[in-house]
């Protein structure tokens, strides 16, 4: 197989309301693999309208995520950070894919089974097609690694069957036009370490989500100290003080996503948080979880705030992004073109 150059690629949704989750499944990880490799992050606008979104409050939630990238860490100079509408070969390229996907492919997508529910003729066509989308986002940089939590797996592979059916369709093509013998890389998932599927507070078997009716099963990025404090100390536990062993958590959801919570946020291991705390009362663990989260979330909320009060500077950012992660996916559309023959794309 043909070497490329190592990108990692990811992207987050603009549809507000950013919580823990996102952050400890996601953007946190984004943030350390700026350490070791060039990475491409983008705000995913064009899959945010796969459902209904009010223009105004995309608007605010594009900015929102791409302040949250910055308050968190990540360095929009030294690597890309970008929203998906700005550069056209993410749709080029889906479509493309999209004659290159198979239906069968596509029809065992669970995701859209969950998200367009029962009545799924209603649903939009992007939400089916939605999975092409997201091989095209990756593949339009010809990334090598993605960082994905459990509910993206699945789209991951078909991102890797949809780069190698091209490379294996156009295969001779590839190789006479001097790509060598494949065009487009087989991704491979960077696995995220300890709470990648953050919880529910108010129930430990669901996963924390924006959409969530009550606000306390989450904690947002912009919510201030009491905010924090209230939302743990109401969070649901059992009657029993902490496990001792990760094998009692196995039937403990909720005192396991906790556990998990603050194992991330301190950057150590589920054994190790146990060992601190094994076999105390919920409420003393929950002081300490809230202590640790106000000190790691404070100053991201409050630098989010800073930044977004200021969209310019935003735009701007984005502006910067778009056209740098441009080049890349216009050379990979002039190439593209000209492997599948199209008119054009020779020069």
């Amino acid at each position: 197989m043909a070497a490329f150059h190592q990108r990692v690629f990811s992207g987050v949704q603009p549809t507000g309301n950013l919580h823990l989750g996102n952050y400890l499944g996601a953007i946190k990880r984004f943030v350390e693999l700026q350490a070791q490799h060039e990475c491409v992050y983008c705000v995913v606008d064009l899959h945010a309208i796969t459902v209904w979104q009010e223009p105004e409050e995309l608007t605010r939630n594009i900015r929102e995520v791409t302040a949250a990238f910055i308050a968190c860490g990540i360095d929009p100079k030294k690597h890309i950070v970008f929203n998906q509408s700005q550069v056209s070969g993410h749709a080029e390229l889906a479509w493309v894919f999209n004659c290159i996907a198979r239906l069968g492919w596509l029809n065992r997508m669970t995701q859209f089974k969950e998200k367009a529910g029962k009545d799924r003729e209603n649903a939009s066509v992007g939400l089916y097609a939605y999975p092409s989308l997201m091989a095209a986002d990756i593949l339009v940089y010809r990334a090598t690694q993605v960082p994905v939590g459990e509910d993206q797996k699945q789209h991951l592979e078909l991102c890797r069957d949809i780069a190698q059916k091209f490379n294996n369709d156009y295969g001779k093509r590839i190789s006479d036009l001097g790509f060598g013998d494949a065009y487009f890389p087989l991704t491979e998932p960077l696995i995220s370490g300890p709470a990648t599927r953050v919880m529910s507070l108010r129930d430990g078997t669901k996963k924390m989500s924006k959409s969530e009716p009550s606000d306390n099963s989450r904690i947002n990025l912009t919510d201030d100290a009491d905010t924090i404090a209230q939302k743990f100390r109401k969070a649901k536990t059992d009657p029993l003080p902490l496990p001792s062993t990760i094998k009692e958590m196995e039937e403990r959801p909720e005192a396991d996503n906790l556990i998990g919570i603050y194992a991330a946020l301190a950057d150590k291991t589920a054994e190790d948080v146990l060992k601190e705390f094994g076999g105390a009362q919920f409420s003393k663990f929950k002081e300490a979880l809230t202590e640790l989260a106000v000190a790691k979330l404070g100053p991201i909320g409050a630098e989010m705030k800073r930044l977004t009060a200021d969209p310019a500077h935003i735009d701007a950012v984005l502006a910067d992004g778009s056209a740098r992660a441009r080049v890349i996916a216009n050379q990979t559309m002039k190439d593209v073109g000209k492997i599948v023959g199209f008119v054009g794309s020779s020069s």
